[in-house]
């Protein structure tokens, strides 16, 4: 599909549109959608940034092919005076006192931010059922999940109610959603992004990551957010990725899939058809496939869920009501926090937070949380053993289509179990993109760290492929 941001700024330029007619028209198809993907519509801000793109234009003055693009945020996301919730209870009625660093490169660049996106509470979810504003409902049908937790991006980038939206993907929240609802979402290589402004779930693999209809598109944003920043230690300085480089498929000669991915017994029948057939067209067009042997699902989603669970409890050990949040008061200081939070927090939550501070507790960390440390690190060399082999890894992005509503909350360990095959890539921070082809929720590519141009070339290639 073509560039969607390009198409906007050719309109804009060639004064076939204004900027205020187009703001007002997403925003009116925000306002009537009936797929819960709203936490806050940013109508004032938005219609007064247009004005000012119009009048640059009516000037005669150039715009940046960013200048004017409406674009949604997961809330998640701090935005200096609008509400930022994280879909919960506990700020709900929270405004940021500052702009997160991603957010800010996007307003530097022209790009008008015109909503606050629905998402599982803290992301805290891989369904966006999680949350105060209602379920997110897939773009495509509305009985079935948005995905998580990044939900409320990834559908409101489907029904074209956001020509790209910013998520936010810690153990796949980007990529599960973007194949629920059939778009493009990229979790970068760990650090290329500034986390600085981003509500922090587990501070080791969250990432910042872009959601849109085209590759170019994702390109576009990916640039526009890249590059060190004194406010995130964990960031470095990146070279832009250039138009024509990710168009040169001859830079991708091996092409690796996990054959326990493919073999299990929890993986949908179709969807490893679907798969055995990829790799059956990559074959025809004389790239080498080969099958790698990788640690168990079950290996997987434990490591991820034993570090995710223990970060998630030291950093929203911070929401008692005192500084932040919506608080209760009580009979003293500790009944008032543990009301605060029991009454505040959601039910995926606490359970994150109880199971955090069980693994990280006085005779239990020895045996569970240094174990899942070790075991990352494992991970993470057996990647880099692969990638001396291949070029790229090439995997479904869920072993099965997406649930119907209500199914995830009645059986949470199902839920964890459907991100299989998103955690890993997380634990080794590697680049990984979700393209809209290849299964019912999509393809995933990942290639070794900070070759976020390598997995935007070999998608260029699948689209010409598949």
């Amino acid at each position: 599909m073509e560039s969607q941001i390009k198409k906007t700024h050719q309109q804009l330029v060639s004064k076939q549109i204004t900027c205020t007619a187009l703001i007002q028209e997403k925003l009116d198809l925000l306002q009537q959608n009936t797929h819960n993907s709203v936490n806050t519509l940013l109508d004032t801000i938005a219609l007064e940034l247009a004005a000012k793109v119009d009048a640059k234009i009516n000037n005669g003055e150039s715009i940046g092919l960013l200048e004017g693009i409406p674009f949604g945020i997961k809330d998640v996301y701090m935005f200096q005076g609008t509400n930022t919730t994280a879909s919960s209870n506990l700020l709900k009625n929270y405004k940021s006192a500052y702009t997160a660093t991603a957010i800010q490169k996007l307003l530097d660049a022209g790009a008008i931010p015109i909503v606050k996106e629905n998402c599982d509470s803290f992301g805290h979810g891989s369904s966006s059922e999680n949350t105060i504003f209602g379920a997110v409902k897939n773009a495509n049908n509305p009985n079935l999940v948005g995905g998580g937790s990044s939900g409320g991006s990834a559908v409101n980038v489907a029904k074209d109610y956001t020509v790209f939206s910013i998520g936010g993907d810690t153990g796949g929240s980007v990529r599960q959603p973007a194949g629920y609802n059939s778009v493009y979402g990229l979790k970068p290589t760990y650090g290329r992004i500034s986390r600085y402004g981003l509500m922090a779930y587990a501070s080791s693999t969250d990432c910042v990551g872009p959601l849109a209809k085209s590759i170019e598109d994702i390109r576009i944003v990916l640039n526009t957010m890249s590059g060190k920043d004194a406010k995130d230690q964990t960031t470095y300085q990146s070279e832009d990725i250039n138009d024509a480089d990710i168009l040169n498929s001859n830079t991708v000669k091996s092409v690796g899939y996990f054959k326990n991915f493919i073999d299990s017994d929890a993986i949908d029948t179709q969807v490893k058809a679907d798969f055995l057939k990829t790799i059956e067209k990559i074959k025809a067009k004389g790239i080498e496939v080969k099958a790698l042997d990788f640690f168990e699902s079950n290996t997987l989603v434990s490591t991820y869920y034993t570090l995710a669970m223990a970060e998630t409890a030291s950093n929203l050990s911070r929401l008692d009501g005192t500084n932040y949040g919506n608080r209760i008061e009580s009979d003293n200081l500790k009944e008032t926090y543990a009301v605060t939070r029991s009454e505040n927090f959601s039910e995926e939550t606490k359970r994150r937070i109880v199971g955090g501070n069980q693994v990280l507790s006085q005779g239990f960390s020895d045996a569970i949380y240094l174990k899942g440390l070790a075991l990352r690190d494992q991970i993470s060399q057996s990647f880099d053993a692969d990638f001396n082999d291949v070029d790229i890894i090439l995997s479904p992005v869920t072993p099965a289509a997406p649930p119907e509503i209500g199914n995830s909350l009645k059986d949470p360990l199902a839920m964890y179990l459907s991100d299989a095959y998103t955690v890993g890539f997380s634990l080794a921070q590697l680049p990984t993109l979700t393209i809209p082809k290849g299964t019912v929720t999509g393809l995933q590519i990942s290639a070794a760290k900070k070759n976020d141009d390598k997995v935007l070339t070999f998608a260029n290639f699948l689209n010409d492929v598949l």
